[in-house]
């Protein structure tokens, strides 16, 4: 699973997620891109599952690039506890995602395979996602 290896603070604020992605909003690397269109976090396990999703349908075959890194700790207090004693313990890290954001791209193999294989990882994804190619 992804995480940070380090960092300066280990829990952070929610935030807030205003107006669209103004990096990585390109195909870069490969040759067709999944394209967010909506704001929302991802978490780890989300990534790892269209990470997993990806590398089947392409039989580990070509190459796939994962643009987004989860390095937002989300904290979380156990069920019935009471209101008072800090904030909850870290129970996940997500990637804060804004529209128009590139999360994967692939490469290297035929389009009809890359094809089925970004809509099969689009399916794992919270949020409305497209696939684009390279302009």
């Amino acid at each position: 699973m992804l995480q940070p290896k380090r960092q300066k603070h280990r829990k952070q604020f929610r935030g807030k997620m205003p107006g669209n992605a103004s990096r990585g909003m390109n195909v870069s690397f490969g040759e067709m891109g999944l394209k967010a269109l909506e704001c929302g976090w991802i978490t780890a396990n989300q990534i790892e599952a269209a990470r997993v999703a990806i590398s089947r349908r392409t039989r580990k075959g070509g190459k796939l690039w994962i643009r987004i890194f989860p390095d937002k700790p989300i904290s979380g207090k156990p069920n019935e506890t009471g209101m008072g004693g800090g904030k909850g313990d870290i129970v996940n890290y997500v990637a804060v995602i804004q529209p128009g954001r590139v999360l994967f791209e692939v490469g290297g193999l035929d389009d009809a395979i890359l094809l089925d294989a970004l809509r099969q990882a689009g399916h794992k994804m919270p949020i409305k996602t497209k696939i684009v190619s390279k302009e």
